[in-house]
């Protein structure tokens, strides 16, 4: 069993080298004049690396409980020196990306659909009607991103938040199975929080943020199914759309973020709605993604997912930045998402 949970979780040399400098921890401040009872205060909303203080505006960072607009430009001014705020070559952008690693999904065409799988440094959205697969994949990324990888991809541990209970460990034990890892080591390596509120779920990703440092470089992959649930219950009608909209905003960004801070990749699910506008335009598909531009604008890749066969299932690239739009077929088996037999 111990060589399992070795094989799982297993950071090679070099990447580490990689991680330590990619993490700046937020103690560091301290030799540039920032006591440390400031530092606690950015810990405790989830602000852990210097970088992090780069992307939190002026504003939020004076709502703080005890910063004052004067050490919050303190504050500010000694993180810009520790970092390159400025401009970069895209050949010195070229060479941080290649820190960027793909999760497989469990199916060869779908991995070829995606450039190699679920991205770091990026959010991955899937969306489509239920019993197309959003949850199946999401489970399935759960133990692949554990696993070894190509381009010395290491795996490591995930986190699952959960908006409409369907999280299931049993699930990861039949696609450990089918992958030949223990059951227990799997279990051990996915963090499970159940959200109930849209708050609760933005709350939740201050606890992510500090886990992400906590344990840095460990954590590879953050699913959230579905990011969209609990912001159809909590606001409705038009009336509260507006906040709506502007509440999914800051959520997203924080999950833009935190991808890029730690270098995770982020999988996200969605539902579908009825569109009523589209009989006009005589669209094939009436149904459309919720979340509106917001979320079309804030996911890096958008597959969309449509039911085939049997349990074979439609993938289709419905947005990315670098990939062509297309289409893979792959099939939901007892061990997950597989490739489609023919």
């Amino acid at each position: 069993m111990k060589v399992v949970e070795d094989q799982v979780v297993e950071d090679d040399a070099s990447f580490q080298d990689d991680e330590e400098s990619f993490f700046q921890d937020i103690d560091l401040l301290q030799k540039h004049g920032i006591n440390m009872a400031d530092i606690k205060k950015l810990k405790s909303v989830g602000i852990c690396t210097v970088k992090g203080i780069q992307m939190t505006t002026r504003k939020a960072l004076s709502n703080i409980k005890g910063l004052s607009e004067a050490k919050v430009e303190k504050i500010k001014e000694a993180a810009g020196k520790m970092l390159n705020v400025g401009f970069q070559t895209a050949f010195e952008y070229s060479a941080r990306r290649k820190q960027v690693f793909h999760i497989t999904s469990g199916s060869q065409e779908f991995d070829k659909l995606l450039g190699g799988g679920v991205e770091s440094m990026a959010i991955t959205e899937a969306f489509g009607e239920f019993r197309t697969g959003k949850t199946q994949l999401s489970h399935t990324l759960c133990v692949t991103a554990q696993l070894p990888g190509e381009n010395g991809y290491s795996g490591g541990k995930v986190i699952f938040i959960d908006t409409e209970n369907t999280f299931r460990p049993d699930r990861l034990r039949d696609i450990a199975d089918r992958f030949n890892v223990d059951h227990d080591a799997v279990l051990d390596n996915v963090l499970y929080a159940r959200a109930y509120t849209s708050e609760h779920q933005m709350e939740l990703l201050d606890f992510v943020a500090a886990k992400f440092h906590e344990e840095g470089g460990v954590f590879k992959l953050l699913i959230i199914d579905s990011i969209m649930a609990l912001f159809r219950v909590d606001f409705s009608g038009r009336g509260e759309l507006a906040e709506r909209q502007q509440k999914l905003a800051q959520m997203l960004s924080r999950l833009q973020k935190i991808s890029e801070e730690y270098n995770v990749a982020v999988f996200i699910t969605n539902q579908m709605t009825a569109d009523p506008g589209a009989g006009m335009t005589f669209q094939a598909d009436p149904k459309k993604p919720i979340g509106g531009h917001i979320l079309a604008h804030a996911s890096t890749t958008r597959i969309s997912l449509r039911k085939g066969r049997g349990e074979m299932r439609i993938a289709k690239i419905f947005d990315s930045p670098d990939m062509p739009e297309n289409e893979a077929t792959f099939a939901i088996s007892a061990g997950g998402v597989t490739d489609a037999k023919e």
